[in-house]
């Protein structure tokens, strides 16, 4: 390489690499931002961050299953069924694209079993039951690859709850077109789970929300009070945690 190819060469390599360092960096500074506002359930603006880096980067693992789960949260805001049922279902393709790109990996099933049930709650009574037996097998999944994942715990929990107490309907929908329901569902395996839940992460407020709806059901009535009121007195972190616990505070009245 002569002087001159060689002093055109490391003009242009050392114009360029800047650059290249500034792309680097504003993927880098993007992903630490989504995260970040993930990590503070700042959602709205989260899932607006990891839909430009799903744009620039479609098998982004991470990105795919954390804006699968902010649709299920975002999605059940909404008052109006529609508008849930456009976000439940974008938030099963993403979670089928995460699956795709990682089957192996706990978050992956864990934001499908939510998706799945998120939607199952607004969804007729045999598109229910179909789907019940999904939400079981992913929510097993993600235990069998993480026994201490908390959010599954409280699917499984919700799961059985569901399940206990299906409607008549619910339920000859269930043993005519599929043969029943595969597991022992039961109100006292719900609370379990749903405490278990609670151990692993004492400050999630739907889950002491949900474990007393349980409670209420099995006509332990104290409990219930109980588990409301350990809930009203934790810190409110999420968009919804100020609204569950005046659901909490509505129970305890009821209750009383």
């Amino acid at each position: 390489m002569t002087l001159l190819k060689k002093s055109i060469w490391l003009s242009a390599f050392f114009i360029l690499l800047p650059l290249v360092m500034l792309g680097q960096s504003d993927g880098m500074d993007k992903t630490a931002r989504a995260d970040s506002l993930y990590s503070t359930f700042q959602e709205e603006e989260a899932l607006e961050l990891y839909r430009e880096i799903l744009e620039e980067n479609p098998q982004n693992y991470t990105a795919l299953w954390r804006s699968s789960f902010l649709h299920s949260r975002i999605g059940n805001r909404f008052k109006d069924e529609d508008d849930k049922k456009d976000y439940f279902n974008r938030a099963i393709e993403l979670a089928e694209r995460a699956l795709k790109v990682d089957s192996t990996d706990a978050q992956s099933n864990f934001v499908m079993a939510v998706a799945m049930g998120r939607k199952a709650l607004i969804s007729g009574a045999r598109d229910r039951v179909a789907a019940s037996r999904d939400i079981k097998k992913y929510a097993d999944r993600t235990l069998e690859i993480e026994p201490n994942h908390a959010g599954a715990w409280h699917v499984l929990g919700r799961w059985h709850f569901k399940v206990a107490n299906l409607s008549w309907v619910e339920r000859t929908a269930a043993n005519t077109l599929f043969g029943g329901i595969p597991g022992d569902a039961t109100n006292q395996k719900a609370a379990d789970a749903i405490q278990k839940a609670i151990d692993l992460n004492g400050e999630n407020i739907l889950y002491y929300l949900d474990l007393a709806k349980v409670y209420e059901e099995m006509g332990h009535d104290e409990q219930a009070i109980a588990v409301c009121e350990n809930a009203v007195e934790l810190e409110s972190r999420t968009p919804d945690d100020p609204m569950l616990k005046e659901q909490c505070r509505k129970l305890i009245f009821d209750l009383q």
